[in-house]
Order: C-alpha cells, then sequence, then structure tokens
C-alpha cells in the first residue's frame, strides 16, 4: 500500500507546474478576467481597453479586458494617415525595452496554448536548417500585413487574414454564445479560411514546438529586434563559456546562440549549463537575484573574524594559541620596526 501512495505522489511531484507555467497561466487569466463577457457574449469596452496587454490575445475575446498590441498598431496604422502613431508604438517599444522575447517565454497565451498542445505524446519534427529558413517568414508577415496592408489599403491584415487568436478567442468565442447565434448566418469564405488556418495551427503544434511563434507570429518578430537591450532575459558569459552547445540542443527554437532574436528567454537553457555561464539578467530589478552574486561563506568567514576581538591570553585555556588576523600580524610587525 505504501508503495501504491509513494508512486501516486512521485507522479504528482514531476507533473507539478513550473513556475514559468504558473506565470504563462496567471497571465491568461489576467489577460481575460472578464468573466462577464463569457456568459453575456458581449465584448468588454471599459477603460481598461485603452492599454495594451503585452502579449497575443485578441480585443474580441469577450473575457479580454485589455487590447492586443498587434491588432492596436495596424489599427493605428491604418487610421494614421499622415501621423505616426506613437502611442501604440511607445507601448511597444516600452515592453520591448523592459522584457523582450520574455513576453513570448511567460507572457503569451498563445505560446501556452502549443505548449500545452505539444505535451501529446506523437512523434517531433526537430529543428533543422529548413526550420531556421522558415522561421525569417514572420519578419515578412510583418512588414506586409502589419505594415503595408494597414498603411496602403487601411485594413488590419494580419488579424483580417492570420490571426489565430483573433480566430478562436473573437470568432469561436463569440459564436459559442447563444446570444450571437444570428451571426452565424453572416459568415463567409474568409471566415472559413481562417478557421481551416486555425485547424492547421493548433494540428501543427502538437508536431512542431511553438509552431505559430517560430514561422508566423509578427510580434515575436518585433519583440525580437530588442533581445540584446531588454532589461530582462538570458544572457550569456563568454569568459565562462566552453563552447559545448548543450544549451542550444537543449532549445527547442530555431537559435544560433542564447538570447538571439529567436530565444523566448524561457531560461531552460541555465539549468543544463555545464559551466554556469548562463543567468538572467536584469535579476535585481524583476526577479531574485542568483546565487552566485550573493557572498560565499568563505569570503565572509574572515570578515567576521576581524570584527570578533582576539580573546586576551587570561581568558584563555590552557594551551590555546590566540588568534590574530592578518591585520593585527602587521600591525605588530610594524611596532617592531
Amino acid at each position: 500500500m505504501k508503495k501504491f501512495f509513494g508512486k501516486i505522489k512521485k507522479w504528482i511531484v514531476n507533473h507539478l507546474p513550473t513556475k514559468r507555467r504558473l506565470i504563462q497561466i496567471y497571465a491568461a487569466l489576467l489577460y481575460n478576467a472578464n468573466l462577464k463577457g463569457f456568459a453575456s457574449g458581449q465584448i468588454y469596452k471599459g477603460a481598461s481597453k485603452n492599454a495594451c496587454v503585452p502579449g497575443l490575445n485578441c480585443y474580441s475575446c469577450p473575457g479580454a479586458v485589455g487590447s492586443c498590441p498587434l491588432g492596436a498598431l495596424q489599427n493605428a496604422l491604418s487610421e494614421s494617415g499622415t501621423r505616426a502613431p506613437t502611442y501604440v508604438l511607445g507601448i511597444i517599444v516600452l515592453f520591448g525595452l523592459m522584457l523582450g522575447r520574455t513576453v513570448c517565454g511567460f507572457l503569451c497565451p498563445v505560446g501556452l496554448g502549443q505548449e500545452l498542445l505539444y505535451k501529446i505524446k506523437t512523434p517531433k519534427l526537430k529543428k533543422s536548417r529548413a526550420t531556421r529558413v522558415l522561421s525569417y517568414f514572420k519578419y515578412v508577415l510583418l512588414i506586409a500585413l502589419v505594415i503595408v496592408v494597414p498603411l496602403v489599403y487601411f485594413a488590419p491584415g494580419f488579424c483580417e487574414y492570420i490571426c489565430p487568436a483573433g480566430t478562436f478567442e473573437g470568432g469561436i468565442g463569440l459564436l459559442s454564445n447563444k446570444a450571437n447565434e444570428g451571426l452565424l448566418s453572416i459568415l463567409g469564405p474568409l471566415f472559413t479560411w481562417k478557421f481551416i488556418l486555425l485547424v492547421l495551427i493548433v494540428v501543427g503544434s502538437i508536431f512542431v514546438f511553438r509552431i505559430f511563434c517560430r514561422f508566423l507570429c509578427p510580434l515575436g518578430a518585433l519583440y525580437g529586434f530588442f533581445c540584446k537591450i531588454a532589461l530582462l532575459g538570458v544572457k550569456l558569459d563568454k569568459n565562462k563559456c566552453t563552447d559545448c552547445g548543450l544549451c542550444i540542443g537543449v532549445c527547442k527554437m530555431d537559435t544560433k546562440k542564447v538570447g538571439d532574436h529567436e530565444c523566448i528567454q524561457c531560461g531552460e537553457c541555465i539549468s543544463v549549463c555545464p559551466s554556469k555561464a548562463i543567468s538572467w539578467k536584469g535579476s535585481k530589478l524583476f526577479v531574485r537575484g542568483n546565487d552566485e552574486d550573493a557572498p560565499a561563506q568563505s569570503e565572509l568567514k574572515p570578515i567576521t573574524a576581524m570584527l570578533k576581538p582576539a580573546p586576551s591570553q587570561e581568558t584563555m585555556a590552557d594551551g590555546e594559541q590566540p588568534i590574530v588576523t592578518a591585520q593585527q600580524s602587521e600591525e605588530v610587525h610594524d611596532e617592531q620596526k
């Protein structure tokens, strides 16, 4: 009986969510905290919708309490005319400078969904030169659908033709409510195309790690420009690095080195580095400092020893030698001179 419960306990311990997974879940819940929207089938339009959340989360989701930065950027560009959409650009730049692609690794509900689908036990497609080449396609979508189409055709190109978050959260989220049954009659070929694309992405996520993030997400491409200068993320100490390649080997993204534009800053490479060359940057500002930042016990002992007064000859036990610090020894030597 003890063995049985011991196995259950071991299974529970091995399957407990990591800190990163908990942060991902909390972020998804906070982005969609308007629970009344799911019951009523109505889109929340309160004051918080004037601000953008860091990750990809559709504005039209019934539970969404903030705007999607990618959708807000496209709408701002399509309506900007001769004026630059400084407000939205400022928010995205702020997120980029502070977090970079840490948003992708910790704060994106779409990334969370893909990672959970990837856990289904099936044969997996490993990264290769082909996947690295395909990873640049999201930059093409960024230029073509997020920038050019809104400026030239005054339409949010990516949201309208590609975005799976909009199809799942906005489309299916609203259509699944009985209050919106009338919307079913106005669905056309565009929704059919987006629904087929959503199914392909969902199925692909089972076999390919973060297939949407790696090949199709313009928001990840935007944040990738800030990876080297973002305050939070992973960093590599080149003086400690032995070029063993374990970090790139364990990474499922199409990275060439730690912290490059394809790195989602998940931190999984930190634990596999044998020389401890990888650590968190910005840890003093955002997270608890690394253990290596704290002084070692061997460094503290001489300091504490110097602060304690040396015992006198009268109070010492028989046969015990007096404790003399290095500083006291130098002072005695100087007096003898």
